[in-house]
């Protein structure tokens, strides 16, 4: 497993869950590398724990031991505040509802995470408004989410969880509510932003068209992050 400049690494990860005595593993030993500008395709059944790997990277879940290392720092033992900190700054998600706030616009929802970060609002703005117009949203920067159509959702959503400039991306079935030529079209737009701007990003899903044109496939078997 190469590690050389890998901007995530898991090293031997387990994750399990106590069902009263029943000891439910869903990682055991895992092991992951990913590298800047890299599209990696996580391809597996449901119940096989891609959520669960997902959560482990993002630093949304502890893992009950091995290491979880982001720009090489172990963030398994950190506090619950550093690890928010990081994932907050380091770390975007995107998921298969597009979960943007009913009652702000299209721009407002991609300046949420940069308001909370601290940054001004009218750089928060201006920051916004750019990622808007590289998804091709410019002209629907003030429109609510109920009216947009799915994939000008699911776009927003890409737009927001790359507002703070992540160093890893995180997709769990980011097209999985949509139709296919829709589905081909945010996927497009996600590529060309993870290959200009030097982003990583693992992306979970069922597409198996989507998946063959990401630089690689991976799957998770015994609980263990195995190359397809």
């Amino acid at each position: 497993m190469n590690t050389t400049d890998a901007i995530l690494a898991l090293h031997g990860v387990e994750r399990f869950y106590m069902q009263g005595d029943r000891k439910l593993v869903i990682l055991d030993g895992a092991d992951f590398v990913l590298h800047p500008g890299e599209l990696v395709a996580l391809v597996a059944a449901s119940g096989t724990g891609k959520s669960t790997l997902l959560h482990t990277a993002g630093l949304l879940e502890r893992p009950n031991a091995g290491q979880v290392m982001l720009a090489g720092r172990d963030c398994g033992s950190l506090s619950d505040d550093q690890r928010t900190a990081i994932r907050r700054n380091e770390v975007g998600f995107v998921y298969q509802f597009h979960h943007l706030l009913p009652e702000f616009s299209a721009l407002e929802n991609v300046m949420m995470p940069q308001l909370v970060k601290g940054l001004p609002r009218d750089e928060a703005a201006s920051r916004a408004a750019e990622l808007l117009d590289y998804m091709k949203l410019g002209a629907r920067a003030q429109h609510r989410p109920g009216e947009l159509s799915g994939g000008e959702q699911q776009r927003v959503a890409i737009a927001r969880a790359v507002a703070n400039a992540p160093r890893v991306l995180l997709a769990d079935e980011p097209t999985g509510n949509l139709d296919p030529k829709t589905a081909g079209y945010v996927f497009d737009a996600l590529a060309a932003l993870v290959r200009q701007s030097g982003l990583a990003a693992l992306i979970a899903t069922h597409n198996h068209e989507l998946s063959d044109r990401m630089d690689r496939r991976v799957t998770l078997d015994a609980g263990k992050v195995v190359p397809l």
